[in-house]
């Protein structure tokens, strides 16, 4: 548990300097484009993130699965070259799948984004550079070994230089393209940095990399990666994808201001994310320990979430005014259901974890995507009700549904464990070889 607080204090500490920074650039982007021009803004971040997130395997969560002895700490340097090869090897599969993914989506998006079409090559372009700094592999490098600090610096170039890239749109660009282009430049920015981190600590070895090895050794190598790849993109469902659709469904400037509220309401969706990051290392090397470690963070990530909703709902309204401005102050009821689905996930992400380190990974995809399928058919439906609030409330439904399928897998989890374990003790003993008789 102290080395999880060390490592969750890193994590969290990177968290708070990318927050702080985040609100530069947000209240930067809104005051110079203004509700309908940041609509366009967001709708192409989102679609360049969502295609990212898509495309993109979970190979951080790879690397630390079949990295780690499962000993409590210890690295097997030859386990960590294999599921790093096997990780690089994805991320190059990743890339292919992503541009043509991006290909297909700008070409239709005439039909269902509300992105001008002088724009749309912009996005393109964005999609190609969010897909060449993937960096989930060189962040499990360094989660593998219990790097947090070193990651935590290095990830803090992105928010830094963003900011930068927004104050000088700002003033020079003040366009959609200039902070599209302020937003590329720290995702390269950072890609590079962790990978130059990440070598350091780990030496890579081209000749590892492969999408053989690994299966060859774990039979279910390609469920695992299926299971969290699904996951991972029904996770980016559940917020890119939503901004697209509120878009699509509302409009630009809907979209826009629906970014703000969630950016800044769901805030604690990065934080379950944070805990998620700290905790699947520690659960898969102490197995024995991991139902234990998941039902603390629970009970501390209830704690907070119920601290940010009242924060939330104290002072939202007048820092949502202050950061973005008064035009966007419309969405603080939307911003407020956010936080209190943030909340939410907060709780959840322990659980999620746990399930992941159990090997069931696919149990863990199946009980969020249904949730996350159910919000995105009623999103239009909800939009018509309620505008911005509605939207919010379909993915505040989503995180509660979720969050109860993780609590009653894991309860039937560890029931399985409860009936099983005695019937194999008791095998066993039956097993051993009767005693010779006393003579």
């Amino acid at each position: 548990m102290k080395r999880l607080f060390s490592n969750m204090g890193w994590l969290l500490g990177g968290r708070g300097f990318n927050a702080v920074l985040s609100l530069v650039y947000l209240a930067l982007a809104t005051r110079a484009l203004g509700p309908v021009g940041f609509g366009h803004f967001a709708l192409i971040v989102a679609l360049g993130q969502a295609i990212t997130g898509l495309a993109n395997f979970q190979t951080w969560q790879f690397i630390v699965r079949w990295g780690a002895n499962g000993d409590g700490g210890s690295v097997d340097p030859v386990k960590a070259a294999e599921a790093t090869g096997f990780a690089i090897a994805l991320d190059f599969v990743s890339v292919a799948l992503g541009i043509a993914l991006a290909g297909a989506m700008i070409l239709s998006a005439p039909y269902w984004l509300e992105v001008p079409p002088d724009l749309l090559w912009l996005a393109f372009a964005y999609c190609v550079v969010s897909l060449a700094a993937i960096r989930t592999t060189p962040t499990g490098i360094l989660r593998l070994h219990f790097q947090y600090a070193k990651a935590t610096g290095a990830e803090a170039v992105q928010p830094l230089i963003r900011a930068i890239g927004a104050g000088l749109a700002f003033f020079f660009m003040p366009t959609v393209m200039g902070f599209i282009l302020a937003y590329a430049v720290s995702e390269v920015a950072v890609a590079v940095s962790l990978w130059l981190v990440a070598a350091r600590v780990q030496p890579l070895r081209l000749q590892a990399v492969s999408l053989k090895t690994i299966p060859a050794r774990h039979k279910d190598a390609w469920r695992f990666v299926v299971s969290t790849n699904l996951s991972g993109s029904l996770s980016i469902a559940g917020k890119q994808v939503m901004i697209l659709l509120v878009g699509t469904f509302g409009g630009a400037a809907l979209a826009g201001g629906f970014r703000v509220a969630s950016q800044l309401g769901q805030a604690l969706v990065s934080l379950a994310q944070t805990v998620s990051k700290a905790i699947l290392p520690e659960l898969v090397h102490a197995r024995e320990n991991a139902l234990e470690i998941a039902r603390r963070m629970a009970n501390i990530a209830a704690v907070g979430g119920v601290i940010a909703v009242v924060t939330a709902l104290v002072f939202g309204r007048v820092g949502l005014e202050l950061i973005a401005g008064p035009e966007f102050g419309v969405f603080y009821w939307a911003m407020v259901i956010l936080a209190i689905a943030g909340a939410v996930e907060l709780v959840g992400a322990s659980l999620e974890s746990l399930l992941v380190s159990a090997g069931k990974a696919h149990v863990s995809f199946f009980v969020r995507a249904v949730p996350t399928v159910l919000a995105l058919v009623f999103l239009d439906a909800a939009i018509d009700w309620n505008g911005a609030k509605g939207a919010a409330f379909a993915m505040l439904g989503s995180s509660s549904l979720a969050v109860i399928g993780f609590y009653v897998a894991i309860l039937n989890l560890s029931q399985i464990r409860l009936v099983v374990e005695p019937e194999e003790a008791e095998a066993e003993e039956q097993a051993l070889p009767a005693s010779p008789p006393e003579r």
